[in-house]
């Protein structure tokens, strides 16, 4: 008896729906750019005693963000016909995932919001998101973006920039890490975060000074900043 055995998987097949379209060339566009990404771990304790109700995690890193983008306009910037285009304002958009693929509304002028008000502009957009009602004004305008993957506990990932912007951070999930700490070790809540620049506007040095910079407002310490 000769039994024929089909040794091909059974496939199925989905479309991409508009926006992923979208979102595929843009990210096809991204891969052209030169890019390379810092890692810097920091103690989120800071950051964590802030939280209160209607204020997460996210708002104050969106905070922070904007705060320190004012001090490095270089970061805050665009990559477009061979100049680089630096804003006095920050526009920050945020990655939201839903059931219709990956969205990243803005936050316009986060740098002159108080941290009530992020956390108020952030809630609204990603309802607007996830209720399938965002407008493209809202997608439109972004200076910098910021994808936090730590509420599904991802420890440490590397984004790829949105251009024309030349930066985009990646916040990873908060952990307890023990430190040496000059001879007395403590246990101490880290987090990760990933820079990814584009090469093209920004160098590894400014990288570094950025990351240290965001570093030292979330744990709470003055630093000198800037370019």
């Amino acid at each position: 008896m000769n039994i024929n055995v089909s040794t091909e998987p059974q496939v199925n097949t989905r479309p991409l729906t508009k926006s992923e379209k979208v979102q595929a060339r843009h990210m096809a566009t991204a891969w052209q750019a030169p890019m390379f990404n810092i890692v810097v771990d920091i103690d989120m304790q800071h950051a964590l005693d802030q939280r209160r109700e209607g204020v997460k995690v996210t708002d104050i890193i969106l905070a922070a963000c904007a705060k320190v983008l004012m001090q490095f306009p270089a970061v805050n910037a665009l990559y477009h016909d061979d100049a680089v285009h630096e804003y006095g304002q920050a526009n920050i958009g945020l990655a939201v995932a839903s059931d219709r693929g990956l969205t990243v509304p803005v936050i316009h002028g986060a740098d002159s919001l108080s941290l009530d008000e992020i956390a108020e502009r952030r809630r609204a957009l990603v309802s607007k998101v996830r209720d399938g009602a965002i407008a493209i004004s809202d997608v439109l305008g972004g200076t910098f973006t910021v994808s936090n993957l730590g509420m599904f506990d991802v420890t440490q990932f590397t984004a790829i920039i949105n251009p024309p912007q030349v930066a985009i951070l990646a916040v990873g999930s908060t952990r307890m890490c023990q430190f040496w700490n000059d001879g007395d070790p403590q246990w101490r809540k880290i987090s990760s975060f990933s820079l990814t620049c584009d090469h093209r506007a920004i160098d590894g040095a400014l990288a570094a000074r950025f990351m240290s910079a965001l570093k030292a407002t979330l744990e709470g310490r003055s630093e000198a900043g800037g370019e």
